[in-house]
């Protein structure tokens, strides 16, 4: 071949890795989208849900809690399974699921259809967010890993900040089964785009399934995201809740003694021995449990204590998807680069524990702008943290164990987020949250209160984890491209 020839095919070549980056950075921004907003988006829809099946409350939770224990569950196995057939096939078929799952909940005649229509989504969401992001980092070099990086930051924001309003608006004024339908279009127009664009992925055959870790991580995930979540509505001296979250500590400790011995384990435990990949993940679980926490916390703040409607509230968290936006910008285009991660997940965290402080100040009579303001902060905090930690965290790793990595980068951000709803529906829970005139007519706002400081001590967990970050094993996401 002349040295012509081998000049053209290496162009031709870097074209369609070019390409390829720009077709998987579209398709998982948009799985990243639907599957954050369906968790979200569903949540102001539950009193209208509950009205026209005729439940209670309490019953109607499940339509939540069936997708995040669905969710949790199946994650574990999304590594092995998106090796084991490839990305491409996995990626498709997860997408497949989960818009025929959003279908049939859009069209579900009572409560059990629509909580069995949920677990299939949840599968579907648990399978194709992780397998997204291990395609995206073998497709992307480290070097282009936290410019990428931000823009996924921005969606992964957007949707819990956004999903509210959609709620809102399509409840209020539409139908509660828009909420599902929604993801119909997007489902349809990513899988036909994915079928056509996307190329295929070699599958790595990583062994036999490890069917005992399966079962125990199945057994482990759902009993305790079951009792995390049940436990501030049931109570935490509830026998059932108590039952499930010791089954569940006592199936994840065996879990991890499986794991470790297995030659072929389920979830690489083995990843968490990587101090770079051990402290992101760390980041990022942490960090979520402070943001998603505090966006729930804040919803209910503002339409329970504030009186405000559920699409004004939504409107009202908006800002902190700006804040991501603009944080996305700064972290890329200036930052990184010059200062590396750990500084600024640091930072980023500091500042999300400074805007749980003030929150804790805000009452009745606090202005509009000065809220806004506060959530504009706390989204540019956010992505902060979630940048650096996101771009950084397989900087040390082979493609190989990015499939393995990713599951359980997303495990810890799914856990971390339950974790901060179950925490703060607690402290509600336990001082009262419904609002009461006081005297002269101020609001009792004590365990909202309690609530944002709880976030703000997350955050500082977050900050120690963050300050073990190495910049010297991250130096390779440093080298951006321009």
């Amino acid at each position: 071949m002349t040295e012509k020839a081998i000049l053209d095919r290496s162009v031709s070549e870097s074209a369609v890795d070019r390409q390829q980056q720009l077709v998987v950075a579209v398709v998982y921004v948009a799985v990243v989208f639907m599957a954050v907003l369906d968790t979200t988006i569903v949540n102001v829809a539950l009193p209208t849900i509950a009205r026209e099946y005729r439940v209670n409350a309490d019953d109607v939770s499940m339509v939540s809690i069936a997708y995040l224990v669905s969710l949790t569950v199946f994650i574990p196995v999304s590594g092995w399974w998106g090796d084991w057939i490839g990305g491409r096939r996995a990626l498709l078929a997860a997408v497949g699921m989960f818009t025929i799952a959003s279908a049939l909940c859009g069209l579900s005649a009572n409560l059990d259809h629509l909580v069995a229509f949920r677990v299939l989504q949840g599968i579907g969401g648990a399978v194709m967010t992780p397998v997204g992001l291990a395609m995206l980092f073998r497709v992307y070099p480290p070097s282009e890993r936290v410019r990428i990086s931000s823009v996924l930051a921005m969606f992964t924001a957007l949707a819990p900040a956004s999903g509210p309003i959609l709620g809102g608006l399509f409840t209020s004024y539409v139908s509660w089964r828009l909420v599902f339908f929604i993801n119909v279009p997007i489902g349809m127009a990513v899988f036909a785009y994915g079928a056509i664009a996307l190329a295929n992925h070699r599958p790595a055959h990583p062994g036999r399934l490890n069917v005992v870790s399966l079962a125990l991580s199945g057994l482990g995930l759902g009993a305790t995201m079951y009792g995390v979540s049940e436990g501030p509505s049931r109570g935490w001296s509830s026998l059932s809740i108590l039952f499930a979250i010791v089954v569940g500590i006592a199936a994840l400790a065996l879990m991890v003694v499986v794991e470790l011995r297995a030659p072929n384990p389920l979830v690489d435990l083995r990843l968490l021995r990587n101090r770079l990949f051990a402290a992101t993940t760390g980041v990022y679980g942490f960090g979520s449990a402070a943001y998603i926490g505090a966006l729930f916390l804040a919803s209910v703040f503002f339409q329970d204590a504030l009186e405000i409607s559920a699409a004004q509230s939504g409107f009202l968290t908006l800002p902190s998807a700006l804040g991501v936006m603009a944080g996305g910008q700064i972290v890329t285009r200036i930052l990184y680069s010059r200062i590396g991660p750990r500084r600024i997940a640091v930072s980023g965290l500091v500042l999300v524990f400074l805007m749980m402080m003030t929150m804790a100040q805000v009452t009745g009579d606090t202005s509009v702008w000065r809220i806004s303001m506060v959530m504009f902060g706390l989204g540019l905090g956010v992505s902060f943290a979630f940048i650096a930690a996101q771009g950084a965290s397989m900087a040390t790793l082979g493609k190989a164990a990015i499939g393995r990595a990713s599951s359980i980068f997303n495990a810890g951000k799914q856990l971390g987020g339950a974790i901060g709803v179950a925490t703060f529906s607690t402290i509600l829970a336990a001082q009262g949250h419904v609002h009461q005139l006081v005297g002269s007519e101020k609001l009792d706002l004590k365990g909202y209160h309690i609530g944002f400081i709880a976030a703000g001590f997350m955050a500082l967990v977050g900050v120690a984890v963050a300050i073990t970050i190495s910049d010297g094993d991250a130096v390779d996401t440093m080298r951006q491209r321009r």
